[in-house]
């Protein structure tokens, strides 16, 4: 399961809706939920802090693959066109550090006899649930899509009425 936020005190418990019932976890939210204030929070594309968690499931994904070092990491997030530009590879190390923190890769220092020292990273069982969790996330996602294409297609099919 992803991790999530720490409450504040005085917030509802972790799963709590703003009336502070626990859910079960057959009502638990597959892709949405509200934060304490009643904002809508999109798991995995909230802002944490001042950049968004949308990388998250895409190094987990490549890092399933086998382990990798940030700058191959950086390589193929750029060769799959997750961003509109150059990915910042910032923005990289700081999603493989928040990723260990949360026990979800595990990094060594690489043995190569030739060439500066790298980091390489690996997932953990952790991080194997984790895609598991974002899997479901994408899934939702990719069915809300399907859903607003399926509507404008038909929207636009339609003679246009104007009031």
């Amino acid at each position: 399961m992803l991790s999530r936020h720490m409450n504040a005190p005085g917030d509802p418990p972790t799963g709590a809706d703003r009336r502070g019932r626990v859910r079960t976890p057959d009502e638990e939210p597959v892709a949405s939920d509200r934060d304490h204030a009643g904002a809508p929070v999109h798991r995995g594309w909230a802002p944490i802090g001042g950049r968004y968690r949308w990388m998250e499931p895409f190094v987990l994904v490549l890092l399933a693959g086998g382990p990798a070092h940030g700058y191959s990491i950086t390589a193929q997030l750029e060769e799959m066109g997750i961003s509109g530009g150059p990915v910042d590879i910032g923005q990289v190390y700081r999603t493989l550090r928040d990723l260990e923190r949360a026990g979800h890769v595990t990094s060594s220092w690489s043995s190569e006899p030739v060439g500066p020292q790298r980091r390489d990273y690996e997932l953990t069982e952790a991080g194997y649930a984790a895609i598991d969790a974002w899997a479901a996330v994408m899934k939702e996602r990719a069915r809300l899509i399907g859903e607003f294409n399926g509507r404008y297609l038909a929207a636009v099919a339609a003679p246009r009425t104007r009031t």
